[in-house]
């Protein structure tokens, strides 16, 4: 997934994840910080949102199951994927990806997974912290090996 993507898909479901909140126009463009007659355009199918709006959007209704049917259980870290083309560092900790991903190699402590729905892959270590995020297999790959022998 690239950023035009993810601008396109959540461009596209911008009014059910309002219409699933119940705002209005009105308050959801104060909401995710553009203008009601821009949210009219991008819900009318006449412009996209801005990347700025995506990124709003996704933060305001993570939780929303819409931006989860798009993206996954974490709808900003795949933008924060997609944005810095990589996410090389432990962060929080996960929930072990039981729902939303599935195991693709194990290595040492550590095991590759890729989102269903994404399709952007992550290393978490045994305790179910991520380490390393990228849509780049061999990427993932060569630092799972590298994580594995150090």
């Amino acid at each position: 997934m690239d950023k035009e993507k993810a601008i396109k898909l959540v461009s596209s479901k911008i009014k059910l994840i309002r219409v699933e909140n119940g705002y209005s126009q009105d308050r959801m463009a104060d909401i995710i910080g553009t203008s009601k007659k821009t949210l009219v355009q991008i819900e009318k199918g006449r412009d996209y949102a801005s990347w700025g709006v995506v990124v709003a959007t996704c933060a305001m209704f993570r939780e929303s199951e819409i931006m989860q049917s798009i993206f996954g259980d974490d709808p900003l870290e795949v933008l924060r994927t997609i944005a810095h083309e990589r996410i090389d560092s432990p962060k929080e900790k996960t929930m072990g990806g039981k729902i939303w991903w599935a195991d693709v190699h194990k290595e040492g402590l550590f095991r590759l997974q890729q989102n269903l729905i994404s399709k952007h892959y992550r290393i978490l270590d045994d305790d179910g912290y991520r380490w390393f995020s990228s849509f780049d297999k061999e990427e993932a790959l060569t630092r799972l090996f590298e994580l594995s022998s150090s």
